[in-house]
């Protein structure tokens, strides 16, 4: 790495390039979520919820690579918009849509098909589907060695 520039370093440095395409993705994505009334992250969550009908808070945290600390989190803040609610079925917290929760379903769909599209018109479709292929092949091989 001797006489690389700070510059040269980062752009060969997977940490900070996937660092700097994070937050390109999350101003797209908060801009196409913005009129949903939740960040990403949380719709999210609740599109997973919605889809499942009736999901375990491990799973999840599962789904969405969370901490279960992170995962009670949300569901706090979505308890409090009244758009999901839980029960215990023995020691397991079991999360549930409301009504009010389910009709979010169409316009959270909305905002990811925009998010996609807005990258796919930069990267171009197929191109923007290989990235995220390999990004999340990549994710899982450094997943299984951490």
């Amino acid at each position: 790495m001797a006489n690389k520039s700070t510059q040269q370093l980062l752009e060969s440095c997977l940490f900070f390039t996937v660092g700097k395409l994070n937050r390109i993705l999350i101003k797209i994505t908060e801009e196409e979520f913005h009129f949903t009334g939740l960040s990403p992250t949380y719709g999210f969550l609740l599109m997973a919820v919605n889809e499942k009908g009736e999901i375990s808070q491990k799973e999840l945290g599962e789904i969405l690579h969370l901490t279960p600390s992170t995962v009670s989190r949300f569901i706090e803040k979505l308890k409090m918009k009244h758009l999901i609610t839980s029960k215990l079925e023995g020691r397991t917290s079991i999360i549930v849509p409301t009504d009010k929760g389910l009709q979010l379903q169409k316009v959270l769909e909305s905002a990811w098909d925009n998010t996609h599209q807005r990258y796919s018109d930069i990267l171009g479709k197929e191109e923007g589907d290989q990235i995220t292929a390999l990004i999340n092949e990549i994710g899982e091989k450094l997943e299984k060695q951490a």
